[in-house]
């Protein structure tokens, strides 16, 4: 059953009666009064109601100005405004400043009662919206736990960035800080919630794949296109929010069209001659250093500009130590759960190896590690030799070690994560290609029998500089 959301009403009126009869009547709400509006401005500044019935003639400051000044610093709050009689153009002042109704005096509470109810389901929708929005960022934002500066100032910024609906954002970090986790929650507290969030992942696609996957295309535009076209992402996230990850890996002439898309919100689907618009706002995120590809000529610098309108830099886990045991005992707690397992916490000493640890992979190698360590550990408490010395694969469960095929752990009656495990295995091999090849994907892909493109795209999914 969901919660019942609480309202709070102000009550501002000279006549000692109307307080005290409001205080009784409306008993679903938390009522509290005043007879001055001056009272009440200051009790507004401290803590914003939902709604305010509001005298019109009260000494002092009048009720119409009163309005003006709440509705300058706290547009959302409502007011119902009262008068003694029907001055129409007093109420069509109170109206043009943002009041939501008025009601004349005297007061017959149950009509009054249903005007309050009828003006706060206006804003039951935002209180159900933000109460989504806190769960989800407590449920699926790991990346943010921790108390740090760090982390602290960045969430503040994000907070104020989704406010707009359209401004371009850009994330910058390094893999595994989760700049993907950071566009979600962009969108998820911004005014396009309601709207779609479509993702493209620009390193996975070569140039004119990425194009048509981005844009769309008219039927008939390349060999092997469909007969009746395609719609693209950004036409598909009309309404809500683009990610674009790795927006570095764009093509010249792809970044050309998406700075036409941004400075005027027109476009053209491949193989296409009718201009299309539509509105959507684009997150981007790179790994890269744009600014260093704008000097090499690899990356437009108008295109880096429009792009980074809001710029929101995600620190590294190394710059965040104080927030990697947070960080591990929520994933400890997270896989303990998933594997229906047990635990007393982290030992002493696996705290300290986790703490002195360099993170090359961020959160997402730290996160990892602990899913493994939960899969290998019979608990109650996660040790050291869990997590594996350099957090490579720990032996299987109860401490018997690999079982003799390549150093891999043997397969526990709890399970194992097979991706994870597989990661591991690719991650070695592309290091081991990179070394052979002295650096170069060209070379390295040809040993491992990979496409370049692939190749580029999972060395950044691993973490593999």
């Amino acid at each position: 059953m969901a919660s019942m959301i609480d309202y709070t009403v102000f009550v501002v009126d000279d006549e000692e009666s109307i307080r005290d009869a409001a205080q009784l009547t409306l008993t679903q709400y938390k009522v509290r009064t005043f007879p001055t509006a001056e009272e009440a401005l200051v009790a507004i500044q401290e803590s914003p109601p939902d709604l305010v019935l509001m005298d019109i003639g009260l000494p002092g400051m009048s009720g119409v100005e009163a309005l003006k000044r709440v509705k300058q610093s706290h547009p959302e709050v409502l007011f119902i405004m009262i008068t003694a009689y029907e001055d129409v153009d007093t109420v069509v002042a109170a109206m043009k400043y943002g009041a939501y109704d008025y009601v004349v005096k005297p007061l017959h509470m149950d009509k009054l009662r249903t005007n309050i109810a009828n003006a706060l389901q206006t804003i039951r929708l935002r209180k159900e919206v933000r109460a989504l929005q806190e769960r989800y960022l407590r449920e699926n934002l790991p990346c943010f736990i921790g108390e740090s500066n760090t982390i602290q100032d960045v969430l503040e910024f994000v907070a104020m960035v989704a406010k707009s609906p359209d401004a371009p954002v850009l994330i910058v970090g390094e893999t595994g800080t989760g700049k993907e986790l950071i566009a979600s929650a962009i969108h998820f507290q911004s005014p396009n919630f309601a709207g779609p969030l479509v993702t493209l992942n620009c390193a996975a696609l070569p140039g004119e794949l990425l194009e048509s996957e981005l844009f769309g295309y008219e039927g008939g535009a390349f060999s092997g296109a469909k007969a009746h076209g395609k719609a693209g992402l950004i036409e598909q996230a009309a309404g809500g929010t683009l990610f674009l990850d790795e927006v570095g890996d764009l093509s010249q002439e792809a970044q050309a069209k998406l700075l036409r898309f941004l400075d005027a919100g027109e476009y053209y689907k491949v193989g296409g001659t009718k201009k299309l618009t539509t509105r959507t706002r684009v997150v981007s995120a790179t790994n890269r250093d744009l600014t260093a590809m704008i000097e090499h000529g690899a990356f437009r610098s108008d295109l880096y500009y429009r792009l980074a309108v809001l710029k929101i830099v995600v620190p590294s886990l190394n710059k965040r130590r104080a927030d990697i045991l947070p960080l591990a005992r929520h994933f400890l707690l997270e896989y303990a759960k998933k594997y229906d397992k047990n635990f007393s916490g982290i030992s002493a000493e696996a705290q300290d190896f986790l703490v002195q640890r360099s993170w090359p992979g961020n959160v997402r190698e730290l996160k990892s590690i602990m899913e493994r360590g939960v899969l290998a550990s019979q608990g109650p408490e996660l040790g050291l030799g869990d997590l594996g010395k350099s957090g490579e694969a720990p032996g299987p469960a109860g401490g018997g070690g690999a079982n003799g095929r390549g150093g891999l752990p043997a397969l526990s009656p709890q399970g194992l994560d097979l991706t994870l495990l597989l990661e591991d295995v690719e991650r070695d091999y592309l290091e081991q290609a990179l070394a052979l090849a002295e650096g170069s994907d060209v070379k390295a892909a040809e040993l491992l029998s990979l496409n370049y493109h692939t190749l580029r795209y999972r060395k950044k999914k691993l973490g593999i500089a």
